[in-house]
């Protein structure tokens, strides 16, 4: 999947293929947020204005990194676990492994967009902190990651929901929905402060 050019993503995502779909986009999103966040970083290091923030910088720089290619891995992953659940939904609903397999391949299935939904929590707490002690002249790229980061996590929270549903277990369902209703609650309204914020620094002159 990484391998396919943008116009090949995009056209893949567009068509019936099963991937790459909401999760798997999620996940690119995702990883682009990460990648605005740590050229943030890059065009403050090194600036005297910014030296006393240097220190931090560089660790924000690193992780951002680590971010980006780890939500691009995760477009892999998303379609990698939905592809044993494509395969439950055409087995024989008479088939007595039928429910046992389907209850397995959705808890997979939720599993990577919870993944997703998780870094990109991440990428918000750093963004926050770029948008105080970035660059000015990169810092709308902070809040551009920000926006991309709150919309990946919305992705990546109602693909959890999706699987979630059809689960038979429903206290292992209601728990998993629950912690990721909490952080999409808390992260997105955490996005868009972080997004207000900038305007207003960029309001200031």
């Amino acid at each position: 999947m990484l391998d396919k050019s943008i116009r090949e993503f995009t056209e893949l995502s567009a068509s019936k293929a099963p991937v790459p779909g909401g999760g798997g986009v999620s996940a690119l999103v995702g990883s682009l947020a990460a990648s605005l966040a740590e050229m943030v970083t890059n065009l403050t290091t090194g600036k005297k204005k910014y030296a006393e923030y240097e220190e931090e910088i560089q660790r924000i720089m690193k992780e951002t990194d680590e971010l980006r290619i780890s939500l691009l891995s995760c477009v892999n992953e998303d379609a990698e676990a939905f592809e044993p659940l494509a395969k439950a939904y055409s087995m024989d609903k008479n088939d007595p492994d039928y429910a046992e397999n389907m209850e397995k391949c959705l808890k997979t299935a939720a599993g990577a967009p919870l993944h997703i939904l998780q870094l990109c929590c991440r990428v918000v707490e750093l963004d926050e902190r770029l948008a105080i002690i970035g660059s000015k002249l990169a810092v709308s790229d902070a809040a551009t990651s920000v926006m991309l980061a709150h919309g990946a996590i919305y992705g990546a929270f109602i693909n959890i929901k999706v699987n979630t549903r059809l689960m038979k277990n429903r206290e292992y369902a209601v728990e998993l929905e629950d912690k990721a209703a909490e952080m999409l609650q808390e992260y997105g309204e955490r996005a868009l402060k972080c997004y207000r914020s900038v305007e207003k620094r960029l309001s200031n002159g």
